[in-house]
């Protein structure tokens, strides 16, 4: 069954670092683009960056120069480097994989994982 799993959240102090990754499925990783999202409580989802199967990405404006998205297509692994954080960036962070798997089009998500910005 295709999935997705997030790790590498945490407590961070603000101006610090974190890296998420996301371990993939390999027929869902494969040839598709992966997301990354986050969510605070209370509010909508938003999109933070993306990556396409042959590597090119995207930033939503919050977080460029300060994240980097990023993928190992032999370990199907996607990461999520994050630097210079700001207390609004406290969110629980999702990958997300829209696309074929054969001739089925599927979307995945995975669990999340908290990423807290606090001194």
């Amino acid at each position: 069954q295709e999935q997705v799993v997030e790790s590498g959240g945490g407590l961070v102090q603000p101006g610090g670092s974190l890296r998420l990754s996301c371990a993939a499925s390999r027929s869902i990783f494969s040839d598709n683009t992966v997301n990354w999202y986050r969510q605070v409580p209370g509010k909508e989802r938003e999109l933070v960056a993306v990556i396409s199967s042959v590597g090119m990405t995207n930033y939503a404006d919050y977080v460029k120069g300060r994240f980097t998205i990023s993928r190992d297509n032999t370990k199907n692994m996607v990461y999520l480097q994050m630097n210079s954080l700001k207390p609004e960036d406290t969110a629980v962070y999702y990958c997300n994989i829209k696309g074929f798997v054969g001739l089925r089009y599927l979307e995945v998500w995975g669990q999340g994982t908290v990423v807290t910005v606090s001194s």
